[in-house]
């Protein structure tokens, strides 16, 4: 982790960035340009769900990367998943170890939450800059494969 990068929960006063940073996300990744009508009150509801959390990672008194964590119960496991999602990190600061210290800030968490069993994320397959990150933070690929359909 690199020291002088700062990571925090995420609080309303990060909503604008939250927002520009998802939309962001949502374009280079899979080529979506999202209604911010409707991103907006799904940042700001996201931020006062008990089990979502989003962490951002600061340099220079500036938000520069986010993650967002939900939790999914494991029946099979008897313990809580952390799900990792919405992982971005603006492209001036990429390599530089953003994403790095807000996935140690969050192991760090779940380390200390005995319910935690396991961090998990998805990723789009063809993303090997992020398989990549992910596998030398000590994440491996879990074999599954998502499956959506809108009711």
């Amino acid at each position: 982790m690199a020291k002088d990068i700062l990571v925090r929960e995420a609080g309303d006063s990060d909503i604008s960035t939250l927002i520009e940073f998802n939309y962001a996300l949502a374009n280079e990744t899979e080529n979506i340009l999202l209604d911010k009508n409707i991103l907006r009150p799904g940042v700001e509801r996201a931020l006062k769900l008990n089990d979502c959390h989003y962490f951002v990672a600061e340099l220079d008194a500036k938000v520069v990367g986010q993650t967002m964590v939900t939790t999914e119960w494991s029946d099979w496991r008897n313990g809580m998943m952390w799900w990792m999602q919405s992982v971005y990190v603006h492209p001036d600061y990429r390599k530089r170890g953003v994403f790095q210290s807000i996935f140690g800030y969050i192991e760090s968490l779940a380390g200390k939450n005995p319910e935690v069993i396991a961090l998990r994320l998805y990723v789009m397959q063809d993303n090997q800059t992020g398989r990549s990150a992910y596998k030398n933070l000590g994440m491996h690929d879990a074999g599954y494969v998502v499956y959506e359909k809108s009711p």
